[in-house]
């Protein structure tokens, strides 16, 4: 699979002008947009918008759902493909190297955009009205990226950076609202997979659920699912799969005549503090203080 480490590589292969920074580059799609012919990965960040009206884009396994204006968001070692994209409108594609980003606070901050972990067909879907905004944006991103780079040129840069990835923030918890077909069911959804996994014996056979083997159960993506789930909930995946285990885990105590640490090595749990702690934390109260209160 082709690796990009430098910029001037991936424009050079794929027909794009030279890049006006080694570490930063932006590229307009006018209407056609293809890069390679393959999967790649890259040491960059990509950004993406695109309204497609054709073509393929593949990230990993999952092909991009939506033909209607969409941003994606690209980290650096992903799996990602793109070809003959042919799009309503023009389009454009941010590449930020992740030394780009060294010293500054984006550095740290852009790891906190779990979007960056969507697959595609959880891209983000703008309003006419988002979408000026995010062209806005470009444009200032832009008209400094041609501009004569100073010591100001990174930082001016990065601000604008910062700003499009807060909106994007935004307008992914407005879509998280407004998809009807994901949003309000998706904690039903998931309280019956844990069903499911619980009374097919799983917790004995295959140990303790794990976010990612919940998130492909409802073929979303872990940090999507944990995100809809907070916007629903108020919780996030693994919080959910806690409480939903000392739920279990409160109703064996009452009911079973077995020891604390058996019902902990039932359900999964190889660390008998590991599951003390966890009952402790959503109950508390300690499993052993549980089961003797509850008998007195």
């Amino acid at each position: 699979m082709k690796h990009y480490k430098n910029l001037s590589e991936l424009h050079r292969e794929n027909g794009m002008p030279p890049a006006e920074n080694p570490l930063f580059s932006i590229y307009q799609c006018n209407k056609v947009c293809t890069l390679g012919d393959r999967a790649f990965t890259s040491d960059f960040y990509m950004i993406g918008f695109k309204k497609l009206k054709s073509g393929v884009i593949l990230y990993g396994r999952t092909r991009y759902d939506h033909d209607c204006g969409s941003m994606m968001f690209v980290r650096p070692r992903q799996i990602i493909e793109m070809k003959n994209l042919h799009l309503d409108e023009d389009g454009f594609l941010l590449f930020i190297h992740e030394d780009f980003l060294n010293g500054h606070n984006l550095h740290t901050e852009i790891r906190k955009y779990h979007y960056f972990d969507y697959e595609t067909n959880e891209a983000l879907h703008l309003s006419p009205k988002e979408e000026g905004t995010v062209w806005d944006l470009y444009r200032k991103i832009e008209s400094e990226y041609y501009n004569n780079q100073d010591e100001y040129s990174r930082e001016i840069i990065l601000a604008n950076v910062d700003t499009l990835l807060k909106y994007a923030q935004r307008y992914y918890k407005r879509q998280f609202i407004n998809r009807s077909e994901i949003s309000g069911r998706t904690v039903s959804k998931f309280i019956s997979e844990m069903d499911s996994y619980v009374s097919n014996g799983l917790l004995a056979s295959k140990g303790l659920p794990s976010v990612q083997y919940m998130a492909e159960k409802l073929n979303i993506s872990p940090g999507y699912l944990s995100d809809v789930l907070k916007q629903e909930s108020g919780k996030t995946a693994l919080e959910h799969i806690h409480i939903y285990l000392m739920s279990e885990a409160k109703n064996l105590l009452l009911s079973e005549n077995k020891t604390v640490s058996e019902i902990a090595y039932a359900m999964g749990f190889d660390n008998l503090s590991y599951f003390s702690r966890l009952f402790k934390k959503e109950v508390g109260m300690t499993p052993v203080l549980f089961k003797r209160q509850s008998f007195n």
